[in-house]
């Protein structure tokens, strides 16, 4: 029944238009990472996918996309994106904190935004997910909320320390390093940690 009421939240702020985070812009960070990085486009999934913003950059890049969102306005509005793009993506509706485990592991994961909700009400749970979608050597690009900046509004907020105390369970650290998010209506986002980690062997 919670989580019923969660998404009905979701769902209720999509049709609304009330998602501050929803910059509609693809992520500056996602781009950089794959500018700095020989990440060669294989099996890609994008957990909390929002309205596809991302997920359709990533399948324009030659990846073939998987994205999950918990909000059928939100996928639809995602839908319609991709096909405007002329891209196509697999769109998932799904709780990404009870998922994955009918489905092979991808290559590559992207989260912006969603470990830092969901390690507040079931952190057991998003770190089986990452395991059921992950094999060794998977990369997991995670943009999070930094508690180093503390204002009164903007994303739930995660120290460097608990990111390596829980996400480090499953992966090794490439890079944690700081950047700023881009949100709706704003020159510069809040800050934020930008992870690139990969799956550790079983």
């Amino acid at each position: 029944m919670v989580q019923a009421n969660v998404d009905r939240d979701w769902d209720a702020r999509y049709r609304s238009g009330e998602t501050p985070w929803d910059s509609a812009l693809v992520s500056r960070e996602l781009r950089i990472v794959l500018d700095e990085r020989p990440i060669v486009p294989g099996r890609a999934i994008e957990l909390g996918c929002g309205t596809g913003t991302n997920a359709v950059f990533l399948a324009q890049q030659g990846f073939q996309v998987t994205a999950v969102d918990c909000s059928a306005p939100a996928l639809e509005q995602a839908a319609e994106k991709a096909q405007q793009a002329g891209v196509s993506v697999d769109w998932i509706e799904a709780d990404v904190q009870h998922f994955g485990d009918h489905l092979q592991p991808f290559d590559f994961v992207f989260d912006r935004g969603c470990y830092h909700c969901c390690r507040r009400t079931d952190l057991p749970g998003i770190l089986t997910t990452l395991a059921n979608i992950t094999h060794p050597g998977s990369l997991f690009l995670c943009l999070a909320g930094n508690a180093n900046e503390q204002t009164e509004h903007g994303p739930p907020r995660v120290t460097e320390q608990e990111i390596r105390d829980e996400l480090g369970r499953l992966f090794g650290v490439e890079f944690i390093r700081e950047f700023r998010f881009q949100d709706a209506g704003e020159v510069e986002g809040p800050l934020g940690w930008s992870c690139l980690l990969v799956r550790k062997s079983d």
